[in-house]
């Protein structure tokens, strides 16, 4: 009952609600007076402020309508190529020159862990310029009627490997994050199957590979509390009348709340200086904090199902680097894996996976030759700046395209490319 006393909470509020967002208009109102004053400025600053933290946020868009090829802007598309109940495949079409060599497929992998796939705007806009870009758009688990079915990480495993025989030969796929773990062993059951739609290279970004190194304090949670804790105390029904309803959910809100706890301190400072901005009439400040919460406050469901055998596999259990984890009763091994070239990233002060974590993937794919293995650690970075940010676009972007253009079935060379395993020793 807990999520549905959150709704009819959220519902009570709309009144108070559409009142701020009146007082906000009528005090930004330039033929009002007052609106030029600091006191009516402040007035619409509080009102505002108030509207933002209760309203529910909208998925948002992803809005890439131009990108630059050759030194030249082209028109973006952005075009649903495969589609199932609980996740959409998006191709970011360029119109490029007919005759034109293709560029590199890329499949950018998600996280399906609150936010939705717009999160990684700015990471596939880094990279449409260099490849033809598609992206999992994960469904809000609210919105799937029980009628479809449950989805849990097997799955979500079957719908990496679907997705890649739909993209065909010759993929590059980038894991960001949380669905490292996924990918990894989608990969590592195609090579087992000996699959022709395997994919060419595997970029993991910031991923949960190995929590047991340097653990971080989701880590550290996860492993304490175990995952009977978070089934009795996380899951919830989804109330009526979303199309889910009655199916168990681990409900957005819970998880924005999670995210904003962790650096709590961060986000009052935050408003504060929003507050502040719009009293003093500083638009450009105040617009940036807009944009980033607009993205930050939308969440979206997970499966229940999903969400804890997630926890349990990769948290409380380390079934993958144990060598315990399964897909549908089938062992999956990394050491299979021979024809993939596999290039980590991760950040120096990333607070949710830890240095090492994610390089521990080179440790488990053993059968990749030694000429095919590369790792790279970006200094100064959290976990958002491994796949966002001007350190992103600068530094770590271009040895991904040097990485997926050198080791494509169809440009492979026979040199290893110039990266830079670790930006400091």
């Amino acid at each position: 009952m807990f999520y549905q006393f959150y709704e009819l909470n959220h519902a009570a509020v709309q009144p108070a609600r559409l009142y701020a967002d009146a007082m906000r208009m009528f005090y930004t109102n330039p033929l009002n007076p007052f609106t030029h004053t600091s006191w009516g400025r402040s007035i619409a600053a509080t009102a505002e402020l108030f509207e933002r933290t209760t309203r529910r946020y909208s998925k948002p868009q992803f809005g890439l309508t131009k990108t630059v090829v050759d030194w030249k802007s082209v028109d973006v598309t952005e075009k649903t190529v495969w589609s199932r109940p609980f996740c959409n495949l998006l191709r970011f079409e360029r119109a490029v020159p007919g005759g034109r060599r293709p560029d590199p497929k890329l499949l950018i992998v998600a996280p399906m862990s609150g936010h939705y796939a717009t999160l990684l705007r700015g990471t596939v806009e880094a990279m449409l310029p260099h490849a033809d870009v598609h992206i999992t758009d994960w469904v809000d688990a609210r919105m799937v009627p029980l009628s479809e079915g449950s989805f849990d990480l097997d799955d979500y495993i079957d719908y990496i490997v679907d997705m890649l025989h739909a993209l065909g030969p010759d993929t590059h796929v980038m894991a960001v994050c949380q669905p490292s773990v996924p990918v990894l062993a989608a990969v590592a059951l195609m090579e087992t199957r000996g699959d022709p739609f395997v994919p060419s290279t595997m970029t993991l970004m910031g991923g949960p590979i190995d929590t047991r190194r340097n653990p971080t304090a989701v880590n550290l949670l996860a492993e304490e509390k175990g995952v009977d804790w978070f089934r009795d105390n996380v899951i919830m029904h989804a109330p009526w009348p979303v199309p889910a309803f009655g199916r168990e959910v681990y409900p957005g809100f819970l998880q924005l709340s999670g995210f904003m706890s962790m650096n709590l301190d961060r986000h009052i400072i935050a408003h504060k200086d929003f507050f502040m901005h719009l009293v003093k009439n500083d638009g450009d400040n105040a617009e940036k904090h807009r944009d980033f919460y607009d993205e930050y406050m939308a969440v979206m469901d997970l499966t229940a199902e999903f969400y804890l055998q997630t926890v349990d596999t990769v948290f409380v259990r380390h079934a993958l680097p144990k060598g315990e984890m399964t897909h549908r009763g089938v062992a999956i091994d990394p050491s299979n894996i021979r024809n993939v070239a596999l290039f980590t990233v991760e950040g120096e002060n990333d607070d949710i996976s830890g240095l090492g974590q994610t390089q521990a993937a080179h440790d488990l794919c053993v059968n990749i030759p030694a000429d095919r293995h590369a790792h790279y650690m970006q200094p100064a970075v959290g976990h958002y700046g491994v796949f966002n940010g001007s350190r992103f676009r600068s530094e770590i972007v271009p040895r991904i395209v040097d990485f997926i253009t050198s080791y494509g079935r169809q440009t492979r060379v026979a040199v290893k490319p110039k990266l830079v395993r670790t930006a400091r020793k």
